[in-house]
């Protein structure tokens, strides 16, 4: 068969349609990726959440007088993982705290509410035990 004879069935040359159908994915991914790219909203999210965090941090230097925090914004692996979430109509952070040097890692949970005051406050730290026994908003788990 000849190139004509293809032309005058209706049928297209493979190779064309292969090359029309990668252009047309191609175009496909560009325009979805620039637009997961240039989307604002998880930048926004992104600067709120590092809001929490810097909120969560200076509670818990002036509520437990801490020198070091493992948190999601200064994450150490090797101690162990952070997170920061939303909850409800608030927020939760996780991660580590020490007080100095000779202290060992405790482990943390601190609830936010949607104005960033804590609401509840865990922590593995057996030091505190006393201290939560007078105060509602903290809770000592072994």
């Amino acid at each position: 068969m000849n190139e004509d004879t293809d032309k005058a069935n209706g049928n297209m040359n493979p190779r064309r349609g292969g090359l029309l159908f990668g252009l047309g994915v191609g175009l496909l991914v560009a325009f979805l990726s620039y637009q997961w790219i240039t989307d604002p909203a998880p930048r926004a999210e992104r600067q709120l959440e590092e809001a929490v965090v810097l909120d969560a941090r200076n509670h818990l230097i002036v509520q437990l007088g801490v020198r070091e925090i493992i948190d999601p914004l200064a994450p150490n692996r090797k101690i162990g993982k952070s997170y920061v979430y939303r909850a409800g109509t608030g927020w939760e952070v996780s991660g580590y705290y020490r007080r100095d040097d000779n202290d060992r890692w405790h482990a943390f949970l601190m609830s936010l509410d949607d104005a960033r005051n804590i609401t509840l406050l865990k922590v593995q730290d057996k030091a505190l035990v006393e201290r939560a026994s007078e105060d509602s908003m903290l809770e000592v788990s072994p």
